[in-house]
């Protein structure tokens, strides 16, 4: 244990600096702890705050910038596939449905500002951000002053409490290797619970799906469910769309109202994103405003055009 006490003295910024860099680069490491305890050494080993946290401050600011611009210009580049992919790996699937999407399309660039305190949120905006071509100068902004307030609270909550936490790692030190263990404890069941979470999202989200070739028969047989879209606008506008799809770009999109009160017998839902999340999101609101049969296009768009079947552009 006195190991991680020294490493904590002497290499306290750069345990910050990694802490957050990895977090915020979407790997399962807490940030907010790294923060905390190092400020509150800071602040014991130097009375002055103004000279113990503004370093502990930059340095997790600085690093949580780095991050999120890397997604930021990931997004400029590959910004649908980095989402998909942000979506198939991260431990929480709510951050990249549909009500996710329309907070960033509501409020822009701002939104970065608490984009870091809103759970499921900061985890996708960086890389719409880049998706939907915010400017750099303007997403460095907003990041830059999101990533210096959500710094500035761990940084104050150690400062506050900075008694109560070297109190807590003396009593970890008398421990000794039990501390470690107590330590491994708390990542391992902080990991459990983001797994169950995961778990219990993608439990509640199980429905019946249509396939493609369903929806192909249905459409060759002159029925005409009502077909929404809940992709990107920027997305669909790039890769066309099933013919006839609605689109709607959040849950109190005009278009919802529209059809509303014709509750047609099928309305079809379709995204590009693993397990259908946003449109599995759309098709249960959408059941609790009274459709009886809505069902998610199992697969999306991606299966729709991968089977070669008709695809709609302007």
């Amino acid at each position: 244990m006195d190991a991680l006490l020294h490493l904590i003295e002497n290499y306290g910024l750069l345990v910050v600096f990694v802490c957050v860099l990895l977090d915020q680069g979407g790997l399962p490491v807490p940030a907010y702890p790294p923060i905390v305890v190092a400020s509150s050494v800071a602040v014991d080993h130097q009375p002055n705050l103004w000279l113990a946290l503004p370093p502990v401050l930059l340095t997790a600011t600085l690093a949580a910038l780095l991050a999120d611009s890397a997604w930021y210009f990931g997004g400029r580049r590959i910004g649908a596939r980095l989402l998909r992919l942000m979506c198939r790996l991260s431990l929480s699937p709510d951050s990249c449905v549909l009500t996710t999407r329309s907070l960033y399309a509501r409020w822009g660039a701002p939104s970065l500002v608490v984009a870091k305190f809103v759970p499921g949120f900061a985890a996708v905006a960086t890389v719409l951000a880049g998706e939907t071509g915010t400017r750099a100068r303007r997403f460095a902004f907003y990041d830059g002053l999101g990533a210096l307030l959500w710094a500035g609270a761990a940084v104050a909550l150690g400062a506050v409490f900075h008694r109560a936490v070297n109190q807590l790692l003396e009593r970890l030190d008398t421990l000794g290797r039990y501390g470690l263990i107590a330590l491994a404890a708390m990542l391992a069941a902080w990991i459990g619970y983001k797994l169950l979470k995961r778990w219990l999202f993608l439990r509640e989200l199980r429905m019946a799906r249509i396939s493609v070739a369903e929806l192909a028969q249905l459409l060759d047989a002159g029925s005409e469910p009502t077909i929404l879209d809940v992709r990107p606008h920027q997305q669909r506008d790039a890769s066309g769309w099933i013919p006839g799809a609605i689109f709607v770009a959040t849950l109190a999109d005009e278009s919802l109202s529209g059809i509303a009160p014709q509750r047609r017998e099928e309305v079809i839902v379709y995204c590009d994103c693993p397990s259908e999340a946003s449109a599995a999101t759309l098709a249960r609101e959408l059941r609790r405003r009274g459709f009886k049969r809505v069902r998610p296009l199992a697969g999306g768009f991606e299966a729709w055009r991968a089977q070669g079947l008709a695809v709609a552009q302007e």
